[in-house]
């Protein structure tokens, strides 16, 4: 992130309002502290929001694109969505956009963003989801029929850096619909509000002037210096400032400045006068902190496009700055692009490539600028009303986490429903970063070990909400996959980046062993751990009468975590002979755990089921006398398919090169010949096989995922048995509860309003589940195989099935026979017009039936995973 060419990218927020980090009200309710209406006139504290808009790496200066339909009650400056209380499945944006294109430096990017014609129907939408029960689907924008006709403008936005501090901005608006439509284009540059809370009196300051034949807003700021952003033609320049209205929001009695954040809208929408500075012909403006530079069209004939170009430059512009060289750029930028992408996807046909190139640039996309001092925020700012007794009480919100102090980008979930990091979802984008940016991905996953992120006790951030809860432990396979990934691309690995993962992981490896193992069993906690609401009840609350869950899923990560940092050790050994002994550890931490997974009986009780020949999680007492009382859980979910990923190969020349490792492992199944039923050695000198589950039991876990009338969808494997469609009643703790397949959205609240791992496919656990049997099918050199689908009598080796599942997984973004993606589903996108059926959706999860695109319909995050499945991961690195 320090390349100068980084300093500049797609780092604003699509969503400020509703965050953790802009809540400082009693009891947490960030939705309704800073809601959507408020964002217009309320200066944010921690960061900014914009459509298709760009920010320096510090997040202090901001560019983005702002327009008015002549019919919306507001200028249209940032998304709009449902927050998880409104929408009838959760939080829910309620636009339509896609990232085009886009580069690792950020040279060159694209974004279309969809504006209806119409006013936007901002109360239609929410009264629809109020009346949509939970087994409805969300009701979307084409719903409320404003972009019947192609009636919207496409606005299409492209940066395009002529230099590192030097960007070309284009925006292009085409008129889709049947009639003449007249459009307002704004394009906006501020600065983030740091001078109102009490820390920092330092005010930057922006002025707009039209003299000396240029149209230009000159940007003066004590950290970035001198930025000038001129524009092309001759648009009206407004000036106001990034202010609070106090007086119209909260009664009052002065507002800070003259001018507030709703001073351009106020003026251009409402026709207030002296709501902002218009800065007339050949005149300069006062000092202001928000900019825009107003470009009206009264008339866009259908099919008309009407373009503006500006240039964002350090220093003090450029004398042609919209000639020969603004053209060149852009031209060469592209070319560029198509460069890059010709040699990170090769022999691929042209829909395979354009769903690659779209889930990389859209991945790219969600990096953002997070700003968060967690003191602070605790503690109230000294120039606002102190903040309440209850958020520093125990039991508040992060309270526990006051060392967090980030400043930082980072790859986000989402854009618009998750604009904040979260653990286990940015370790999974890592895998795709690779691909494209080994670097950052790097940077990303040492970030989240530092010492201003990791807890002091070990534990790393989980996500803003509450930084404490628990994600999976699936950073140390991320790092290696990173590891391999450049060593393939480059021919050597970074040792110096894994050893200092793998000296953070050591200390986040103890944390789980001493808070999530409390009965010292090697059977792990870990609450809903990603996966919200797989189970009956919530794996996060506390049990009745003493009883705890041991799960199958926690105890299956700590196994495949032990074997992955196992596999660092390996690494690194080879070159310095100290993390011998520390790969000793781990692989004796995997044989205790596998052990105690695989017992089974009436008293004590392992994961693994002998009956049903699958596993489930366990809830366990232990009376008085210090028996323990274990009962299984038998529902078949993920959490019974997590045992696979625990396998690794130690290889031929482990045993080789790393003689002490190889002795101490011969001495432990020597003195414990238990722990040999987790092993398989190959023939010859061809290494062995450390693994959860024995041939038998991979076997008949095998047979349940790969069995379409229970786990294999024509689009993946699903997250619940679809054995499970009528429902089950589950006895836990003494208490019934009862529990179904559900292939689309979760009809339960149980753990956040948009909650769903009952049934639908997921990416981050199919693509580690098609890399474990890729991994499991190399050691046995395709001699295991299985039957896919089961039952069919179509037998095959392991790798070719998870070749299939592979193929499974991108045949949702793919035209099938009838050329609709499966991922559109019954969305606006799957429409026979090309305007719509051409952009590709990268939902969060999807129908485990039909595969429709379901969860946030802009969280290329974790599914851009399917631009490593389609050129080739895992088998390649």
């Amino acid at each position: 992130m320090n390349s100068p060419w980084r300093f500049w990218g797609p780092y604003l927020a699509a969503r400020q309002w509703g965050t953790v980090r802009e809540d400082y009200s009693p009891y947490g309710d960030a939705w309704d502290y800073f809601t959507f209406e408020h964002a217009r006139s309320r200066a944010y504290r921690w960061g900014e929001d914009g459509i298709a808009g760009i920010c320096d790496r510090h997040g202090f200066l901001n560019f983005a694109v702002a327009m008015w339909n002549g019919q919306d009650e507001i200028l249209k400056e940032r998304y709009f969505g449902l927050t998880n209380g409104e929408g009838n499945h959760g939080e829910d944006v309620k636009e339509h956009w896609w990232v085009l294109d886009g580069t690792p430096t950020h040279s060159w990017m694209k974004v279309l963003y969809r504006y209806p014609q119409a006013a936007f129907p901002y109360r239609e939408l929410r009264a629809q989801a109020a009346e949509s029960r939970r087994d409805e689907r969300e009701p979307e924008l084409a719903d409320t029929g404003v972009l019947a006709d192609d009636r919207f403008f496409d606005v299409e936005v492209t940066y395009a850096k002529a230099a590192a501090n030097d960007i070309c901005v284009e925006i292009t608006a085409t008129n889709r619909g049947p009639e003449a439509r007249p459009l307002h284009l704004l394009p906006q540059l501020w600065f983030r509000n740091t001078w109102s809370w009490g820390r920092d009196a330092r005010r930057p300051a922006l002025i707009a002037s039209t003299t000396q034949g240029w149209t230009r807003v000159v940007a003066e700021h004590s950290r970035i210096g001198r930025y000038t952003l001129q524009a092309s033609g001759n648009p009206t320049m407004l000036v106001t400032d990034n202010e609070t209205d106090e007086m119209a929001l909260f009664g009052r009695g002065r507002n800070p400045s003259r001018y507030n954040k709703a001073g351009i809208d106020d003026h251009v929408v409402r026709g207030i006068d002296d709501s902002c500075q218009v800065v007339g012909k050949g005149a300069a403006s006062q000092p202001g902190t928000k900019a825009a530079a107003w470009y009206h069209f009264p008339s866009v004939a259908p099919g008309e496009e009407v373009t503006v170009k500006l240039r964002l430059i350090a220093g003090n512009g450029h004398g042609r700055a919209f000639g020969r060289t603004f053209r060149n750029t852009v031209a060469q930028r592209r070319k560029e692009a198509d460069d890059f992408y010709a040699s990170v996807i090769p022999n691929k046909d042209q829909q395979e490539r354009s769903v690659v190139r779209r889930a990389l640039a859209g991945l790219m996309w969600t990096k953002q600028i997070y700003r968060f001092r967690l003191r602070h925020w605790l503690e109230g700012d000294p120039a606002n009303p102190p903040a309440p007794n209850e958020r520093t009480r125990p039991g508040g919100r992060n309270v526990h986490w006051r060392h967090l102090d980030v400043a930082d980008v980072l790859s986000m979930p989402d854009e618009w429903e998750y604009p904040w990091f979260a653990a286990w979802d940015l370790a999974f984008h890592m895998i795709p970063f690779a691909m494209v940016d080994p670097a950052f991905a790097k940077d990303q996953l040492l970030l989240m070990c530092r010492e201003w992120m990791m807890h002091p006790d070990g534990q790393l951030p989980a996500y803003e909400w509450e930084f404490g809860d628990v994600n999976p432990p699936v950073h140390a396979w991320a790092a290696l996959q990173v590891y391999f990934a450049e060593r393939h691309r480059r021919g050597s690995g970074d040792r110096v980046f894994l050893a200092r993962v793998f000296h953070k992981l050591l200390l986040n490896f103890s944390w789980w062993v001493n808070r999530k193992d409390p009965e010292g069993n090697y059977l792990f906690e870990g609450g809903f751990l990603g996966m919200d609401n797989i189970g009956p009840v919530n794996r996060s609350e506390r049990l009745p009468e003493d009883w705890r869950f041991e799960q199958s899923d926690a105890t299956s990560w700590m196994a495949t975590y032990a074997l992955h940092l196992m596999r660092i050790a390996l690494e690194l050994a080879r070159h310095d002979e100290a993390y011998e002994d520390v790969a000793t550890k781990f692989v004796e931490h995997f044989l205790s755990i596998a052990q105690v997974s695989a017992r089974f009986g009436s008293a004590s009780r392992g994961i693994w089921d002998e009956q049903d020949g699958f596993c489930y999680d366990l809830v366990s007492r232990t009376h008085g006398d210090g028996s323990v009382e274990s009962v299984p859980v038998r529902v078949r979910s993920m959490v019974g398919l997590i045992p696979v990923l625990a396998s690794a190969e130690l290889e031929p020349w482990v045993f080789v090169e790393l003689p002490h490792f190889a002795a101490r492992l011969n001495y432990l199944l020597h003195h414990q010949p238990e722990f040999g039923q987790f092993i398989t050695w190959g023939a010859g000198d061809r290494g062995a096989l450390l693994s959860l589950l024995d041939e038998d039991k991979l076997r008949r876990v095998l047979a349940r995922m790969l069995d379409e009338a229970e786990f294999l969808s024509p689009h993946g494997i699903r997250s619940l048995s679809a054995a499970h469609r009528d429902g089950l009643v589950v006895e836990v703790a003494g208490q019934q509860h009862w529990l179904r397949y559900e292939p689309g959205e979760s009809h339960t609240p149980m753990f956040g309003g948009n909650s769903n791992w009952r049934g639908p496919v997921w990416f981050p656990t199919n693509a580690l589940l098609v890399q474990a049997l890729h991994k499991i099918d190399a050691f046995h050199h395709g001699r295991f195989t299985v039957e896919l689908p089961t039952g069919s009598g179509r037998v095959m080796p392991l790798g070719q099935a998870a070749g299939e599942l592979a193929e499974r997984l991108a045949g949702l973004f793919l035209p099938n026979g009838d050329g609709r993606r499966p991922a559109n589903g019954k969305r606006i996108e799957s429409s026979d017009s090309p305007l719509w059926s051409e952009h590709v959706t990268f939902s969060e999860f999807f129908d485990g039936d039909t595969g429709e695109g379901l969860g946030a319909t802009h969280q290329t995050g974790w599914t851009a995973l399917v631009a490593a499945l389609i050129t080739g991961w895992p088998r390649a690195w």
